[in-house]
């Protein structure tokens, strides 16, 4: 049986639940590259222009959020304004359940609806576990930035991967 799971547009009422989520990916791991945990209300306003342009989603389970992804801007230039990047973050206990999966069964689509061609992935390595999810959805690989960030006191090469919406 399925998990008991909703995929739904976040709101900035979601905030503090994504900022919680996201917390332990910025000062434990090199999964973001962010150094500094973002505040609920940071968080707020990135949920709400994520929405004014591409979208960010909120998977929800046993009464709270568990999970989201979003998509922003790949780059700034207008010739860039048909691709996005692309994030997933779930809670610890979520990984390798299936949500991740399922947030990009929705996210990619509504991307597509909404006009954008090229969705980009950036994966801090080694990352077997995004890598593979990624394939799985047919992103293909583009290239590594190599030592491009320093955190937790070593550099560290980002994967990016690209698919076709």
């Amino acid at each position: 049986m399925p998990p008991a799971w909703t995929i739904r547009d976040a709101t900035p009422d979601d905030a503090a639940a994504c900022a919680a989520i996201y917390e332990p990916y910025v000062r434990d791991t090199v999964i973001s590259f962010e150094t500094e945990p973002p505040s609920a209300e940071e968080m707020a306003e990135r949920i709400k222009a994520a929405q004014a342009e591409h979208a960010w989603l909120v998977l929800e389970t046993d009464g709270g959020v568990a999970g989201y992804a979003y998509a922003t801007s790949h780059r700034t230039r207008a010739a860039y304004r048909w691709a996005c990047d692309v994030s997933i973050y779930l809670e610890t206990g979520r990984r390798r359940s299936g949500a991740g999966r399922a947030l990009y069964a929705a996210l990619l689509p509504l991307l597509r609806e909404r006009g954008y061609r090229r969705a980009l992935a950036g994966i801090a390595l080694p990352n077997d576990a995004s890598i593979g999810l990624h394939r799985s959805f047919g992103f293909t690989d583009v290239g590594v930035y190599r030592r491009i960030g320093w955190k937790l006191d070593a550099w560290h090469d980002v994967a990016w991967m690209q698919l076709d919406l």
